[in-house]
């Protein structure tokens, strides 16, 4: 608890001084983001370009550290930007107050003690007609104090008494609120003091994480004055909303909402990025926090036995584990996995200028679930070329570092085929994908429930780039399945070309379906890819049924429709090499994952750049 605000203090108080305070905040804010964006895309891409060897590695990693502290001052000071304002928003109502009944008491010429107590003078003549003596009211907050108080105003034969008691309330209650905004405030803004170090640890990115949450709850008032984005609005919606905030509102929901920034489409991609990145620092300090914690709950390993001999018991040396122990190590799996995700991700950001590799942009990130990632090498909102890549299935946020990575390669690709145009290659995982062949890819739920968020996404680029640009979308696998729905239920889409490779059906019986001219819709299935043994959709409920095995006698029908590498489908069908033989090296389908290598490469390349493979 702090100490109540007294009259001294917030007759003194000047919410303008907080407010500057609060500008001089946000000044060091954008300063340190500013000098984090040269430092990481200017400085340290330009020694990855002309520098190597364990001297320059050593450098670059100092500089990753100072980029750190940097992002963190850039959060840390926003958020006391943010705070300051807030606070300077709640305490004007009651300084204003106070300074009213301060100047009424002084135009009737009583005066103000240091308690907020009020005197007023007698009078010569009073409502009695008789002279009534002069007194000192005390302010009073309780509603039924008050009315009280002014049912004795009624009888006093003093009339200053009244009006008295009326300034003394006033200043009683302006007090009280001030109070009550300071002891909502101080420990805020305390909380919001970092280590004096210069190493950003996990404990700081959790703790920043903790610090928006409680600026965000206690500065509602302040921030509800901000316009919300439209509710279930549209990319152009969206991009409107954003157009008519000020810099300082901006800024302020920005520093208190990057959740929310960074997952609507149709905002700057410079914009969704910065506020993506909070959310994955705050994310992954508290995931690592997690895991650190996890592994000292490790129980013991191995079973036990009595030794007779001994007379005490021994753990069983070989495979025979606790249950216990299975349970945990599988849990401590799945938190490294996680953080190996994201940890993939902030690799591509330190890659920038390595290799003349591109900006990368986070335009998504979402920790639940399975996780989702979007990640666009190169900037979509200058590009002339746009790429936008959909996995498929066991794509998860534990293993987007090789759905980067392929997304890297296509654009890498693209760029060195067209170097006079800009190039963005994204790699879309926007919704939980299945995780299994059977039973999860033969059910098209996920491929439902990621129509409209990749729709949005791709109107988004469109909204945000504020041109038509040349936009190829992929679809891989699974997320062919996902590409074809999302063309086929939404006409308009602003997609040039579409490519299939290795599906199991894109939804429709025939290329014209998805609204697309047939000679820009593009398929191919390597010969040893075992998705050439899935059978058409009715087999699948009825294994009985002769059509389940149809697929092994003709090559069009497949799970989800027409196979697009087929005739009847009516699309464009390039060659790619035939790719390794089932259970290579113990993978079962090492062909269907090998369309982002030579042959294959080169007729997608060509899609994208010229429209034909």
């Amino acid at each position: 608890m702090t100490c109540p605000m007294d009259l001294a203090a917030l007759k003194g108080l000047e919410p303008d001084d907080f407010d500057h305070a609060a500008d001089g905040y946000r000044g060091v804010s954008n300063t340190a983001g500013a000098v984090k964006e040269s430092l990481e895309n200017k400085i340290a891409a330009g020694m990855r370009k002309v520098l190597s060897g364990v001297a320059a590695d050593a450098a670059l990693k100092q500089l990753q550290e100072l980029t750190k502290d940097y992002r963190y001052i850039q959060i840390e000071c926003g958020l006391v930007s943010t705070a300051l304002k807030a606070f300077a928003s709640d305490i004007r109502p009651p300084k204003k107050k106070l300074d009213d009944a301060l100047e009424d008491a002084r135009a009737k010429n009583f005066s103000v003690g240091a308690d907020g107590s009020v005197t007023y003078p007698g009078v010569d003549k009073g409502k009695d007609g008789k002279p009534a003596k002069g007194g000192t009211a005390q302010g009073l907050t309780d509603t039924t104090a008050q009315n009280i108080g002014r049912q004795a105003a009624t009888f006093n034969p003093n009339p200053n008494y009244g009006l008295a008691q009326d300034c003394a309330n006033r200043i009683a209650e302006a007090l009280k609120a001030a109070t009550e905004v300071d002891e909502k405030w101080a420990p805020a803004l305390r909380r919001l003091k970092a280590d004096d170090d210069l190493t950003v640890s996990d404990a700081d990115w959790a703790d920043a994480g903790q610090d928006m949450n409680t600026v965000r709850s206690d500065a509602k008032s302040y921030l509800d004055h901000i316009k919300p984005p439209p509710a279930n609005g549209t990319p152009k919606d969206n991009r409107a909303w954003w157009d008519s905030l000020s810099d300082q509102q901006k800024f302020d929901y920005l520093a208190t909402h990057p959740d929310g920034v960074g997952r609507l489409d149709g905002l700057p991609a410079a914009v969704r990025d910065q506020a993506n990145r909070t959310v994955l620092d705050e994310t992954h300090g508290r995931q690592r926090l997690k895991l650190d914690e996890w592994l000292k709950k490790e129980p013991e390993r191995y079973e036990k036995y009595y030794d007779k001999e001994l007379r005490r018991s021994l753990p069983v040396k070989g495979n025979v584990e606790t249950e216990e122990w299975k349970e945990w190590n599988k849990r401590r799996g799945e938190l490294q996995d996680r953080l190996k995700g994201m940890e993939a991700i902030q690799s591509r950001f330190d890659m920038t200028g390595r290799d003349n590799h591109p900006q990368t942009y986070l335009l998504g990130f979402d920790n639940t679930g399975r996780g989702r990632a979007i990640v666009s090498i190169g900037n979509p909102d200058t590009a002339d070329n746009v790429a936008t890549y959909v996995p498929g299935t066991f794509a998860c946020l534990d293993k987007i570092g090789g759905e980067i990575s392929r997304a890297e390669t296509l654009g890498a690709k693209v760029q060195e085929r067209d170097p006079g145009h800009q190039t963005a290659s994204i790699a879309w995982l926007g919704y939980d994908a299945p995780q299994s062949i059977v039973p999860e890819a033969q059910d098209p739920k996920y491929a439902n429930a990621a129509r409209e968020p990749l729709a949005n996404f791709l109107k988004g680029i469109q909204a945000a780039n504020g041109r038509d640009v040349n936009s190829t979308l992929i679809g891989h696998s699974y997320g062919s399945l996902v590409a074809g729905e999302t063309l086929r239920d939404n006409p308009g889409l602003p997609v040039d070309k579409a490519v299939f490779v290795g599906s199991p059906g894109v939804g429709v019986m025939h290329a014209k379906d998805l609204h697309l001219p047939p000679d820009h819709v593009f398929a191919a299935t390597a010969k040893n890819d075992l998705i050439n043994l899935v059978p058409p959709n009715p087999g699948r409920l009825a294994p009985l049924n002769p059509r389940a095995y149809a697929r092994w006698f003709d090559d069009h029908e497949i799970l989800y429709g027409n196979d697009p590498t087929s005739d009847e489908f009516g699309g464009q069908r390039f060659h790619v090499a035939d790719g390794p033989m089932p259970a290579i090296h113990g993978d079962m389908m090492p062909a269907h994952s090998d369309y982002w290598k030579k042959e294959s490469l080169e007729h997608m390349t060509n899609v994208v750049v010229k429209g034909r493979s």
